[in-house]
């Protein structure tokens, strides 16, 4: 006897439910406005319609992009924990109670991959020491696209995350990060707050080595994607694109 549709269907769902596990679930979030089916693949939709405790940045844009993920998922019956900067770190383990009652728990980040560069990662440390089975999603991770893309050593590489915001540190960081470049023969990235991205371009431009490489890679995977690399030498050339409200990676190399 051969199946129906409706039991192929009702087989096909039964078998993805089966196969997730409960656990702490990292799920990535688009870049920007780039479309969740550019960058997401379908596996990352089984699973979330399946959890129903969230551990987000923001409720809002985390409301939004679930309802981007499935229009038919009830955000009403869904718990949502917020994880940032204003939250006090004593109460994050609360945020982990579902999983010892068999309940699976996600992560989502403000954009890209939860847990780097991101409040995310102090979750995941208590769930690694508590046992609880933790597994990332696949989704875009600017840091790791931006080292793809760019032409430098990518089998050694530091994040380095933000420099300091004046001056004389900035500058004493850049160098300190352009010598591990040429003496450890490894890629240096970091970022900054886009408003003062071109004030890190201006001040990398006024302190490296005119043979130093720098690439600039910003809105990734977005319309407006914008990655280059060339010298510092090049860049002084070159009309510098204007980054003002655009996230960016900035890397190092020789």
């Amino acid at each position: 006897m051969g199946w129906s549709d409706n039991d192929i269907f009702t087989n096909k769902w039964y078998t993805i439910f089966m196969n997730i596990q409960t656990a702490l679930y990292l799920i990535p979030v688009p870049l920007g406005e780039t479309e969740i089916d550019q960058v997401l693949p379908s596996y990352n939709h089984d699973v979330i319609v399946n959890i129903k405790h969230f551990i987000v940045e923001n409720i809002r844009s985390a409301r939004r992009f679930l309802k981007k993920v499935e229009k038919s998922i009830d955000i009403d019956e869904l718990t949502f924990y917020e994880l940032n900067r204003h939250t006090d770190r004593k109460f994050i383990a609360q945020y982990l109670e579902p999983l010892s009652k068999g309940h699976s728990v996600g992560i989502i980040s403000e954009a890209g991959c939860p847990a780097i560069a991101d409040p995310g990662a102090d979750v995941v440390a208590i769930a690694q020491s508590r046992n609880f089975r933790v597994i990332p999603l696949v989704g875009p991770s600017s840091i790791l696209m931006a080292i793809m893309a760019s032409g430098f050593n990518g089998q050694s590489f530091a994040f380095n995350g933000y420099l300091p915001p004046d001056g004389p540190g900035r500058v004493k960081a850049l160098k300190k990060l352009e010598n591990k470049v040429y003496n450890e023969d490894q890629t240096q990235a970091f970022i900054e707050t886009p408003y003062r991205n071109a004030k890190m371009i201006e001040t990398i431009l006024a302190s490296l080595r005119p043979n130093t490489k720098l690439c600039i890679a910003a809105g990734i995977t977005c319309a407006e994607e914008f990655i280059h690399t060339k010298t510092i030498a090049q860049w002084k050339k070159e009309k510098l694109p204007d980054l003002g409200k655009i996230p960016s990676i900035f890397l190092l190399y020789k």
